[in-house]
């Protein structure tokens, strides 16, 4: 007997024999036979949609900071296959403002385009973004709405207190965490929608003397952090749990730094990340689905149907920095079992190019040379960088 059974969008021919006579036996056999060559028992079934089969993902932030502001562009793939979008390369991508200007953007990468050197946003002018994609095939042109620049107010404090994950007992010493917190005020009420995104340093420590010991690892956020004050009689936000960090990492471990930038949003654009919060975390990124019942600020010009993903953001931006260096107890060691062997100095045959040296004894009785099969135990680039931030304190 064939069942036919549908498994996350794939048609599933699945051959059984039942109680029949031998004759009936045969023909099942016979056509489970044909399903197997003609069908190789699993067939993908991708359902027919009315949706875009490519969209244009646009992300991009503009401030009034002297450095380089960034458009990345995609497209958004197919149903049915990778999450990840594809870069849009080539496009001829301007930034106009209120005033006559116009700043033409550079690629530096697929799909990344960063606005001249002499461009600086100001606080007050409207800027449009506009993205010629330059295909053969179809020649569109897309642009946002004039965005304002508005003001934001300085971070107050960015602070951090350590919490009690497991509580010590007997001999163990417990486990802590870190969360970090932020304070900030508008005392002139105008900010009322908030939007932080941060970027995370800190230092490893090998065990061992090998060249590469010390390196630096620096993460961006990925989370969405977004606060808005619009029903309170004042602009002002206490205690603002930013992030927490467990004990499952190393940050901790020897000395952390964080920088918290803060940006100023419209009504419209805090709705945007709101949304885009609510569906899109729960997937682990921002664009990983498509947001279709999102509005963007962003249209095309020829099809004004045409629905766009993502938002061209305006703000101007604020930053403060803080370090940890503290005691916190119970951290999971990232480099656990690193020895894998212990030679003679004179190496042995036979060891395979996937071993490297972590520690040499050539004083020892006798002479020994210890190995591992995990190179990250053996070289810290394997995780970070030798070279130490310009910003980074040195120990006193």
């Amino acid at each position: 007997m064939m069942n036919f059974k549908i498994y996350n969008d794939s048609l599933i021919f699945r051959c059984s024999h039942s109680k029949q006579t031998a004759q009936g036996e045969g023909f099942q056999f016979i056509l489970c036979l044909i399903s197997v060559f003609l069908n190789s028992c699993i067939a993908q079934f991708v359902p027919q949609i009315d949706e875009e089969k490519e969209l244009l993902v646009v992300q991009g932030l503009i401030t009034d900071q002297p450095e380089p502001d960034t458009i990345k562009l995609s497209r958004s793939l197919p149903l049915g296959q990778a999450s990840a979008a594809r870069p849009l390369s080539g496009s001829t991508v301007s930034i106009s403002d209120n005033k006559g200007s116009i700043y033409y953007l550079l690629e530096i990468a697929p799909g990344t385009y960063i606005t001249p050197t002499l461009f600086k946003g100001e606080i007050g002018s409207f800027y449009t973004l506009h993205i010629n994609s330059n295909s053969q095939r179809n020649n569109l042109n897309y642009q946002s709405i004039a965005m304002e620049m508005k003001p934001v107010p300085p971070i107050d404090s960015l602070y951090y207190e350590k919490t009690v994950i497991k509580n010590p007992e007997g001999f163990s010493k417990g486990i802590n965490g870190c969360q970090i917190f932020l304070n900030t005020y508008d005392p002139q009420n105008k900010c009322k929608y908030f939007r932080w995104n941060y970027s995370e340093t800190w230092i490893i420590k090998l065990l061992f003397p090998v060249q590469n010991r010390i390196c630096w690892i620096t993460e961006k956020s990925h989370l969405i952090n977004i606060k808005s004050t619009a029903s309170f009689n004042e602009s002002k936000i206490a205690g603002y749990p930013l992030l927490y960090i467990s004990n499952v990492t190393d940050r901790l471990l020897w000395k952390y730094s964080i920088v918290v930038n803060q940006y100023s949003l419209t009504e419209d654009e805090y709705i945007y990340w709101e949304k885009i919060q609510n569906i899109a975390e729960p997937s682990g990124g921002l664009y990983d689905i498509i947001p279709a019942a999102v509005s963007s600020n962003i249209s095309c010009v020829e099809n004004p149907d045409e629905q766009v993903l993502g938002y061209f953001s305006v703000s101007s931006k604020v930053s403060k920095r803080i370090f940890i260096e503290n005691n916190f107890e119970g951290i999971i060691d990232q480099y656990p079992n690193c020895v894998t062997a212990r030679t003679p100095i004179v190496d042995p045959p036979g060891l395979g190019i996937y071993v490297w040296i972590i520690d040499d004894e050539p004083f020892g009785r006798p002479p020994y040379r210890l190995l591992t099969d995990k190179k990250g135990c053996a070289d810290c680039t394997v995780r970070g960088t030798t070279v130490k931030p310009e910003f980074w304190q040195d120990d006193k």
